[in-house]
């Protein structure tokens, strides 16, 4: 049953890890669209003949920045931790497949005497 548990674990592993990567590549692209927009010439034009349409232009662009910046954070975080997580369930399984082959060497012994 804890094999079938730490297998299960480890197909999340790989759709976290997945997710983990897309947020080390989208979010810094989101980022740089947004600061790329926000530095283009005619975004203070575009400010000043739309007023509201300015305002909600900077906030929504500034809310990218804040939760790009905070996604590749995370992103990195959670890369290292799943990678980390990984070594140790291939020392797991090395661990597990020693054992198993010395239990099957036991057995294989014992019914040839």
């Amino acid at each position: 049953m804890l094999d079938s548990f730490i297998d299960q674990m480890s197909k999340i592993r790989r759709t976290l890890k997945g997710v983990s990567i897309s947020a080390l590549i989208l979010a810094p692209l989101a980022l740089a669209l947004s600061l790329y927009l926000m530095r283009h010439p005619s975004f203070l034009g575009l400010m000043d003949n739309r007023d509201e349409f300015g305002i909600v232009l900077v906030t929504l662009l500034s809310s990218v920045i804040v939760i790009s910046s905070i996604w590749i954070f995370t992103g990195i975080r959670q890369y290292r931790l799943i990678d980390s997580w990984n070594r140790r369930y291939e020392e797991y399984l090395r661990g597990k497949e020693k054992i198993d082959r010395e239990i099957a060497s036991n057995f294989g012994t014992e019914e040839q005497e």
